[in-house]
């Protein structure tokens, strides 16, 4: 089965998850600069969100350009990654509206445990497609940003429910940790074709 049909899907699903996410932002009554200042969370969660997206198309745009086709294992996995990607505009709306309150966050946290594990499981579904000399395989090796960011998840959510600055500084540190562009698959592409 052909993968243009999945990158277009995904890549919809995903431009709307993005404009949700603005479209929570409320406009303050006001005119003052004062008026905006209780919209400060509200806006460096979207900022955060909004990067993390951008970060998971970037990503998945390069795992799929990896891979020659799709089976139905990666079609559910890719489902599932949608999905929790999807809570984002919720998780995103709620922790900014509450200033970084405790639960909020960790629940933050939760959906990026989530997305990060839905990718993942997407990942070794396109392997387990593609078979044993998979390109996305040699590209990603032992994955440790994956794996790291799963535990630092995780800490994050724990963190949250005493310390939800710790949870944050967690969040935007992995974040960065993806920001820099990953050159492993165009790599490993580039080794495929010589």
């Amino acid at each position: 089965m052909g993968k243009s049909r999945l990158e277009a899907f995904s890549d919809g699903v995903i431009a709307i998850i993005i404009t949700i996410m603005v479209l929570e932002m409320k406009v303050p009554n006001g005119e003052t600069w004062e008026s905006l200042r209780p919209l400060v969370p509200v806006l460096l969660s979207y900022v955060l969100s909004f990067v993390y997206v951008g970060i998971y198309w970037n990503n998945h745009h390069h795992m799929l350009h990896a891979s020659t086709g799709v089976s139905a294992a990666v079609l559910w996995a890719n489902l599932h990654l949608l999905f929790w990607l999807s809570l984002f505009p919720f998780a995103t709306g709620w922790m900014g509206q509450n200033h970084f309150a405790p639960v909020p966050t960790a629940l933050y946290g939760g959906v990026l445990f989530m997305a990060a594990s839905a990718y993942f499981i997407l990942q070794y579904a396109i392997i387990a497609t593609e078979g044993p000399r998979a390109v996305l395989k040699t590209a990603i090796g032992r994955d440790w940003k994956g794996k790291a960011s799963l535990v630092a998840y995780l800490l994050g959510i724990a963190a949250a429910v005493w310390l939800p600055w710790v949870a944050q500084a967690i969040y935007v540190s992995v974040a960065l940790l993806w920001l820099v562009p990953d050159r492993r698959i165009e790599h490993a592409l580039r080794q495929g074709r010589s």
